[in-house]
């Protein structure tokens, strides 16, 4: 009987997460998973690995080193250039591939939840009602609709789009900045329009960020970029946060320039305790958990154990990463 194929979830997860990989796992895979966060664990059992999971845990230089038997990496969202050693996985000729499947409906509903919560301040209106403070009329002043607002997406591929449709029924203008226009069908189909960068800003009552974190979006909403944005602007970001200047963000909403931000991703992940975010009133916070839901979880690793079936029984794999040197040379033997 050929022994099965070893599998490790990098991550380490509750017993729960372990339980839904287990039950997408598919017949001829064992699921190898961390019992602490332990490095020395960690690597020990990648050396025993035949394929990996990358989620949030950084596959470095060291550890794709240490993985001397694997033979395949798969990703499990889309963003693998901050969590990923590209350069060191080239080297070893390794394949890659992402999983798009699952991403979209999480973070576009997620995008619209946080616009509507830093609108109408949301968890600071929830924590003082527990707490006895009954603001019937004090957040007046600061709360918004977003029917009639003019939204502004940073990127409208995949996941821009589902926010977009969502949207549009709120009754919103809807415009966007990508490298690439869309198709006008799709544009027509969303009733939104491409706009340059500068004009997106000064326009936009709420800029929403759907692009990937790269050499070239790294740091894209800077302090030139917040003061272009209208006064009293809103800004989301459920990508990544390394694309936003978090002490320049601070500044602007300390002083006012902006009237609030969402913010599911930071420059820093876990945030320390001290973070200076977590004491303005006017800033929505949440632990980088857009595509982080059940149903999502579920998509993804149904398809990753499909696409491994696929590649270790010779059989064409979906979504593989063929740029920059990436699955380009020769597996490792």
């Amino acid at each position: 009987m050929t022994a099965p194929h070893r599998v490790l979830y990098l991550s380490f997860g509750t017993p729960e997460l372990y339980r839904m990989i287990r039950d997408a796992a598919r017949p001829g895979f064992e699921l190898l998973t961390l019992d602490a966060e332990n490095e020395a664990e960690r690597l020990d059992k990648l050396a025993r690995s035949d394929a990996v999971i990358v989620a949030n845990t950084r596959f470095t230089a060291e550890r794709i080193q240490a993985a001397r038997q694997l033979k395949f990496v798969h990703h499990q969202g889309v963003g693998y250039q901050d969590t990923i050693d590209c350069a060191a996985l080239a080297e070893t000729g390794l394949p890659l591939a992402i999983t798009p499947g699952g991403t979209s409906v999480g973070v576009a509903e997620h995008t619209v939840l946080l616009i509507l919560a830093v609108l109408k301040r949301l968890p600071f209106a929830d924590a003082e009602l527990r707490q006895g403070r009954f603001h019937i009329n004090a957040l007046r002043h600061v709360s918004y609709e977003l029917a009639g607002k003019t939204v502004g997406l940073i990127g409208l591929g995949r996941i821009g789009r589902a926010v977009a449709a969502r949207l549009k029924p709120f009754g919103v203008r809807l415009t966007y900045h990508d490298m690439d226009a869309a198709p006008a069908e799709v544009e027509a189909d969303l009733g939104i329009t491409r706009l340059p960068f500068p004009e997106l800003l000064a326009g936009a009552d709420i800029v929403s960020i759907h692009t990937p974190l790269t050499a070239e979006t790294r740091g894209l909403i800077d302090a030139a970029a917040l003061a272009r944005m209208k006064p009293g602007a809103f800004i989301v970001n459920t990508a990544r946060g390394g694309i936003i200047d978090e002490g320049a963000l601070i500044e602007a909403l300390r002083e006012g320039r902006l009237a609030g931000a969402g913010l599911d991703v930071f420059e820093t992940e876990p945030m320390p305790a001290t973070h200076p975010l977590y004491a303005l009133p006017n800033v929505v916070l949440t632990p980088h958990i857009s595509a982080g839901t059940r149903d999502a979880f579920t998509t993804k690793m149904r398809f990753i154990f499909e696409n491994l079936e696929a590649f270790f029984a010779g059989r064409p794999v979906q979504n593989l990463i063929t740029h920059a040197g990436m699955a380009a040379g020769s597996p490792r033997p």
